[in-house]
């Protein structure tokens, strides 16, 4: 048994990178190891976070200890933070690292942590490069890389842009798992009835936080080609920049009547409702490492339409788990098109197929194996 931590962002703080570390301190504990999760205080200044608040109001995941005591933009406490964890001794630190922002922060708690000369650090990166770039990108991700021993990445691009910074440390591709923790599949007429959608339309359905490079403005645009078509689009999930410029998009494309706007933060609770409404999901991106939003139409069993950009054709392989198009609005129309041409029920023997790469034992299992690696000196 293995007395492990993670440090990433956790209950009561909502989004994809919470959901994930319970999921991941579940399959430790579920292994026999000895789990918890150190998470913040405080994640981001209010006058930084884009969307309307930080945290959710739904309940604990039972079974997990939560430390809520990193405070991202105070040096006193990442030198108290450190020096408990230090302490501690724990075998296997994962460290979750998604924004240069948490760069200081983090690299000086993993400092003091390594003093100890025991435990190993593993580091989750989500993404090394961000998509969208801010002053000190690159020597806050240094500072924080150079406190790791090894790196666990989810796609080729992040793990091309782990080495412009990391050349020798181990690193190991494992594909996101799949969100399983947001219940079962449900049949789409029961799934819209909660929703209040239209039973019997076509719906593509784009979810997530929106921000630019997530290519919502391509879609809409794309939206324009089929007016024709019958196919309306369902967005869920919140505005992390401002609506106004999609809003007066949609009005001067005139496809009010196509769109069905679900902009609000989306709770776990109702998560599958509106993956198992969909017919499609779809994934304009205009960049991408990998997305949160890829394992949880495996899971739901969803065939997805998405663009040729970072890691996402290999996570979706094309004519098979969904289609892959390029990053503008006439292919993304046409690949919709070719979507109900083909119909759903082509994609699902091979959706089934492809979901079985993507569990949470092989990610431990790494985890595992690249904390035995001797440490770095």
């Amino acid at each position: 048994m293995a007395r492990v931590v993670i440090i990433g962002p956790a209950h009561p703080l909502r989004g994809g990178l919470a959901t994930f570390d319970h999921r991941l301190a579940k399959e430790f504990i579920n292994t026999g190891n000895d789990c918890c999760i150190y998470s913040f205080s405080l994640q981001y200044p209010s006058f930084l976070f884009p969307g309307k608040t930080q945290y959710t109001d739904e309940r604990a995941p039972e079974g997990i200890i939560i430390h809520s005591v990193i405070n991202s933009v105070n040096p006193f406490n990442w030198i108290t933070i450190g020096n408990r964890l230090k302490k501690e001794k724990a075998d296997i630190i994962v460290v979750r690292y998604w924004l240069p922002f948490m760069g200081p922060a983090l690299g000086t708690i993993l400092r003091r942590v390594r003093k100890n000369k025991h435990t190993r650090i593993v580091c989750i990166a989500d993404n090394v490069i961000p998509h969208e770039k801010r002053f000190g990108d690159k020597p806050f991700t240094k500072y924080f890389l150079k406190s790791c021993d090894a790196f666990v990445t989810m796609s080729e691009k992040v793990m091309n842009d782990l080495r412009q910074f990391e050349k020798t440390k181990p690193v190991e591709l494992v594909h996101h798992p799949l969100y399983d923790a947001f219940g079962d599949i449900m049949p789409k007429a029961e799934a819209r009835k909660q929703l209040r959608l239209p039973e019997n339309d076509k719906l593509v359905l784009f979810f997530g936080f929106i921000r630019k490079y997530k290519g919502l403005d391509l879609l809409f645009e794309a939206m324009s080609h089929l007016k024709d078509s019958g196919i309306k689009l369902l967005v869920a999930g919140e505005f992390y920049e401002d609506e106004k410029s999609y809003l007066e998009q949609i009005k001067k494309l005139g496809i009010d009547d196509q769109l069905l706007l679900r902009t609000d933060f989306i709770p776990d609770g109702e998560v599958k409702y509106y993956l198992c409404a969909a017919d499609a999901v779809i994934q304009p991106y205009r960049a991408a490492t990998q997305s949160g939003v890829t394992p949880l139409a495996y899971h739901f069993e969803k065939p997805m339409i998405v663009t040729n950009v970072g890691g996402l054709p290999a996570l979706v392989p094309d004519g098979k788990a969904g289609l892959v198009v390029l990053p503008e609005p006439t292919a993304i129309a046409e690949g919709i098109l070719k979507f109900y041409q083909l119909g759903e029920n082509y994609f699902i023997p091979h959706l089934r197929t492809e979901k079985l790469k993507y569990s949470w034992k092989n990610l431990a299992n790494m985890i595992t194996r690249l904390a035995d690696v001797k440490r770095e000196m």
